[in-house]
Formats: structure tokens, sequence, C-alpha cells
């Protein structure tokens, strides 16, 4: 008998279809075999529970593959014809390039706004501690510029500072839910520093199966492409096992948690979760590459701190008043503080937040005991200068989070999508944030112009749900395709007209590199080989030159610049400017950090150990940092 044991997903259910139609087995008859992980329990379980090949999952499939051909095939001929060969649309990397392409413009946009924050130094029984402007006898308010801050400043250096009213809490922060593969793709950036792409590779390595000491083939996690949070009742009564027996009794709830996934959300399969709670990462860390380890450890940690106990916080926020005698008006201050009661999970796992985004717990400092009336003596009073800051750019994680929010696209797509609109040069990352190009922006306002409903976020979320429904068995995939079709095809038609003999022209992105033979700030081009910098004056001025990324740091042995090479195989590495006059090269990344005992640059040898050496030969200076120790549990 003939089993198919495809992944257990849409597109696992058409690859079961395609091979029932070459091997001629009955798509009908009970040959189609899931399981969620690869262990032998699990695959024995799926043996003797076979069913029939869903269609309502294949014709979904279908359907998606057949809406992503009709706008791929479409637009991308058109995209060459009228920017440049090579690009490429698509219903889910149009809308996300479009979303960084819009924060840019937010960006650019942004007038900051200036606001000014005083602080006072107070003590108490010679404990200092400091509280920040809140009000005035008028309510809540905010100096917007010096003179303003400087009248607050001048007067709380002759009042008096009293303690109006003391409130104090307790606060509980609930762990995490179970990675899904939207919060995997995430966390994994935030945490490990991984691209999409690559922590998919190693989770699917991870799914297949590692080989153990003493267990031998094993996969270690269930499978990695879900939106589900719904974990086994025989996987929840493991790790509660597990956390009684590896923790004190105050870290293991009463009864399970349970976690809600969010509407619209397939529930066919688990969260991601270790197949074997009893597999701790360090004790298999031998049989695992750096970043097996890295990821699994992340879900493991994830995973078992989603059953255990909340953080408790100790909160206290204290309204100081500040009052001058004899007069009406007055200040009040706030100084607000919080101490851990009990850890929770935390000892184990705490979730990654995105810089300046997410904040973290307010009033991390620790107050003496306040009491309502208490007199409190003035130690001094800081002004500071602030401005509003713009929204940040979008990070891989961050952009995933907001296609996974807006309902664009689906686990599997997040990861290939931000591949694609890199390697189409739609956008660039500098450091973890990405930046359109002006190839970018002409490609998306074209897209914007003539095809506004394929870079609309609520029309690709709609077409979205139209796929679930057809996966539900609601609609027929037919329909949806031809219902779409139908005002695409008008766009597609009217385009062609409207962009009749116009070619668009991508602006040179110009640097600060000037010509040494005309003056001209460079600009970059792209060739056969990739970018190089060129004049603008061509063709009076045919200077080109490769593009140099300076290091910051210098020649150990001339002084010059070391820049960013490759060599002939494309490999980086890093050598001084003036080669071939001097020789100096290195594999190791170059830092702007100097080494103590020679003041060369240091290089880092082992980006991992975070380990720098001396770029000069001969000076032998390591630097280690030292070990942190790791949480409990680990």
């Amino acid at each position: 008998k003939i089993y198919l044991a495809t992944d257990p997903d849409r597109e696992g259910e058409a690859i079961s279809w395609h091979l029932a139609q070459l091997l001629g087995v009955d798509i009908d008859s009970e040959s189609r075999v899931i399981f969620n992980e690869i262990t032998k329990s699990a695959v024995q379980a799926g043996i003797k529970h076979p069913r029939a090949v869903d269609m309502n999952l294949v014709d979904a499939q279908q359907a998606r593959r057949v809406l992503d051909r009709l706008v791929g095939y479409q637009i991308s001929p058109f995209l060459w014809r009228k920017i440049k060969k090579g690009l490429s649309a698509g219903r889910v990397q149009s809308v996300a390039t479009k979303l960084i392409v819009d924060r840019e413009n937010e960006i650019t946009a942004f007038v900051p706004q200036e606001y000014w924050t005083v602080e006072v130094d107070l003590e108490k029984s010679g404990a200092a501690f400091r509280a920040k402007l809140y009000g005035d006898e008028k309510g809540k308010c905010e100096p917007k510029d010096e003179q303003s801050a400087k009248r607050v400043a001048d007067y709380a250096a002759g009042a008096a500072f009293a303690v109006d009213s003391v409130k104090k809490g307790e606060k509980k922060r609930n762990p995490a839910p179970p990675f899904i593969t939207s919060t995997l793709q995430q966390d994994a950036s935030r945490k490990l520093a991984l691209p999409a792409r690559r922590t998919m590779q190693i989770a699917q390595e991870l799914y297949e199966g590692v080989e153990i000491t003493g267990h031998g083939l094993v996969g270690l996690i269930t499978y990695m492409r879900t939106d589900s949070l719904r974990v086994s009742a025989e996987a929840v009564a493991e790790v509660r096992s597990y956390i009684g027996g590896r923790f004190e009794a105050a870290y293991l709830p009463k009864s399970p948690r349970s976690y809600r996934a969010k509407k619209g959300a397939q529930d066919a399969h688990e969260a991601i979760r270790p197949t074997m709670v009893s597999l701790e990462p360090d004790q298999i860390k031998k049989d695992l590459s750096r970043d097996q380890y890295r990821l699994y450890k992340l879900i493991w940690e994830r995973f078992v701190a989603s059953q255990m106990t909340s953080q408790v916080l100790d909160t206290v926020a204290a309204d100081i008043s500040c009052r001058r005698a004899g007069e009406s008006g007055y200040y009040m201050f706030r100084a607000a503080g919080s101490t851990v009661k009990f850890p929770g999970f935390t000892v184990l796992y705490e979730e990654g937040r995105d810089e300046k985004t997410d904040k973290g717990e307010e009033g991390a400092a620790r107050l003496p005991e306040l009491l309502d009336g208490d007199a409190l003596r003035y130690l001094g009073v800081e002004k500071q200068q602030h401005f509003t800051q713009p929204p940040a750019r979008f990070t891989e994680a961050t952009l995933i989070k907001t296609l996974e929010e807006n309902g664009i696209g689906r686990p599997s797509t997040y990861a290939p999508t931000i591949t694609t609109i890199q390697q189409r040069e739609y956008v660039i990352k500098e450091g973890k944030a990405f930046k359109p190009t002006a190839l970018g922006v002409v490609t998306t306002e074209l897209m914007v112009d003539h095809f506004p409903d394929i870079v609309s976020v609520d029309f690709t979320a709609n077409m979205e749900n139209d796929l679930d429904r057809v996966e539900e068995g609601e609609r027929n995939w037919v329909e949806v395709i031809r219902a779409f079709y139908k005002g695409f095809s008008a766009s597609m038609e009217k385009a062609e007209k409207e962009m009749e003999g116009v070619h668009l022209k991508v602006p040179d992105e110009e640097t600060d590199e000037v010509c040494e033979l005309c003056g001209r700030h460079m600009v970059i081009k792209s060739g056969r080989y990739g970018k190089f910098l060129a004049c603008p004056g061509y063709p009076e001025c045919k200077n080109t030159r490769s593009i140099v990324v300076d290091t910051g740091a210098c020649c150990p042995k001339c002084g010059g610049r070391i820049v960013q090479k490759k060599s002939k195989n494309g490999n980086k590495y890093y050598g001084c400017e003036h080669n071939p006059t001097c020789d100096f090269m290195t594999w190791y990344e170059p830092t702007k950090e100097k080494c103590p005992v020679c003041g060369s640059a240091l290089l880092r040898k082992n980006s991992w150990k975070r380990e720098l050496v001396c770029s000069k030969e001969g000076c032998g200076y390591i630097s280690v940092p030292e070990k942190k120790e790791g949480k409990a549990g680990g």
C-alpha cells in the first residue's frame, strides 16, 4: 500500500494529490497520512489513522498558485518594459515593498517637535531617588521650550518637596504563548540576528531530524509552518511534569495555560514546540550546529516558559508636591519604581523587544519607603531638551509583525518575500533596518498608479480570507479567481494604454565620492558585474570606479583606510586602500576599537564569541569578553 506523508499543510496536500495522480492512487482512499512531528510515536499514530486527500486544501493551494502567477506573469513583463529587466511583482512582495516605501516617506516628512523634561533629585533618610515633572495646579504639563523648563527648574530650587500621595500595587506579567511561524521569525531576528530565511532553514533541519547521541535520528521540533497556538494534551502534561521536577512548586500553575490564536488562524497543526521536553538544549548541544542549538534553545525555552507561572512585580508610584511658602501655585513630580516579587517564567525566558517600538517595564528604579506627608530633601534639578522622533524603519521582525497583523500572506510566505524584495533591489538593509532604493520607490509609485489593488493592504488581506474560505469548502476556487481576474484584466489593459511609449528612469543615487577628473559627485550605477561608481558627466567625463566600503579602521602598516573587498570567488575580505603599495589584508572584520597596547585597529576574529584581536603583526593582543551567567533552567 502507498501512503502519502507529505508536509501537513496546503502545499503538502497538493503534492500528495499530484503524487496520487502519477502513482495511480485513488484520492478517495485512506492513503493520506498526517503527523506534525517526526518521532516514532507520531509517525505510528499517523499510519494508524490515514484519511482521504482533502480536496479543499488542494483547491486552496491551487487557487493561490494560479493567483500569484496571474499577477506575477503579467505585471512583471510590464515592469521590464517600463522600468528595467529583472523586476517582479507579487501579491505579498509588492505590499511589503510599499510598506517600507510608505514608512520612509513618513520619516522624510516628519517634523521634529521640541519638548523638555525636568527631573529633581530628592532624598529621604539618606536614600536618594529621582522624580519627573508631571503637572501643575492646572493639570498635566510638559515644557515646550527652554524658557518654560528653566522657570520650573528655578522654582524647584527654592521650593519644599513633600509626598502628596503614594499608590502601591502588584502587577503580573504573563508568559508569551509558544511560537508560531511569524513569532519565531521575529524573536530569532531580535535575539539571534537570524534572517527569516535562515531561521526557517534551521527549523526545517530540526523538524526533519538530527542524530542525537543515545537516541538516534530525532525530529526535535514540531512542524514549523503554523499559525496555531494549540498544543496537544500529551505535550502539556509532559512539560508540566518537567516544570514540576525541575523548578520549585511555585513555578507550576495550578492548571495548564491555554492560548487563543488570532481570528483566521489555521488550526490543523500545533504551535512550534520541542517534541521531547526532556531533551534540554545543553544536554544535546554537542550534537547540534551552533545555529541549530541557538534556535532549538529559543524554541525550547519559549515553550517551557509558556506553561510556567506569571512574574509578579511590586509597584509603587508617588506624587510629590513642589511648593513655595505663601504662593498658591505649585508643581507636581512623580516617582515610580518596581521590584520583582517573584520571577515566575522570566527565570527561563523573556520575549524580545523591537527597538523604539516596544517599551519595557516602566519604573525600574527602587524607591525608599515613602509615606503620605513625608518631607523630602531637595538635592538638585536637571532640565533636558528632547525632540520627538520619527517612526522607526522596519526591521525583519517588525515587517513580519506588520504583515501578520494585517493578514498579508501566510507563515510560509514571509521569509521568501523578504528575500525577494532584497534580491530585486527594491530595498536594502542598513544595519537591521530596511530602506527603499530609488528603484523600489519608482516601482511602487508605478504600482500605486496603475495597480492600486495589488499594493492595497485591505485588498490583499481580503484575498487571503477568500483563499481561507476555499480551504474551508465555503467558496469555489475557480469563482475566486474569476472574480479577481475580471478587475485585474481591466487594470492591466488600461495600464498598457496609458503607459504606451513611456519608460521610467530610476534616479541615480548620488554619493559623497568626488570624481577626480571633473569634481562632480559620483553616482552609483548597475552593470552586468554588479554596482560601480560613475561620473554623472558622461559622455563628457567617462570616469568610473569600483565601490569602496570604508570600514572606518586604519591600516596598521601605513595608516591608510582599511576597505572591504571581494576575492575572485566572491568571498569578502579586508585590505589597505593603498594596495598594491601596501600589502595588508585580513579575513577578519575590522572594528573602530583601538588596541590598548599599540593603538592599532582591533579585528573581530570570532563574532559569536565577540573575540577581538589586534591587527598589527607581532602585537598579539586578544580581547575576550567575560561570559555572563545564564538564567536558571537553560
